[in-house]
């Protein structure tokens, strides 16, 4: 309704994102990742849902980079 408001103001116009231009950079990313880990996940496509799922490892490479979590401290009763 105000669109002449923001082009005047020098405010921010955002651009449209396509579901192609979307899927391409999401794949981009997860296959830079991916190209990173010396161990690669299993890949399964369910063609009934479509959906991509990754059977990633226990620890990843960055994870095993921080330090252990504290053990717990058990609170006591008295």
């Amino acid at each position: 309704m105000f669109k002449f408001l923001r082009t005047r103001m020098g405010g921010v116009t955002t651009a449209v994102e396509t579901q192609r231009t979307t899927i391409d950079r999401a794949l981009a990313e997860v296959n830079e990742i991916v190209a990173l880990m010396t161990v690669k996940p299993k890949i399964t496509i369910d063609p009934e849902t479509g959906t991509v799922a990754l059977d990633l490892p226990d620890q990843m490479p960055d994870e095993a980079l921080a330090l252990p979590a504290p053990d717990p401290v058990e609170k006591s009763t008295d």
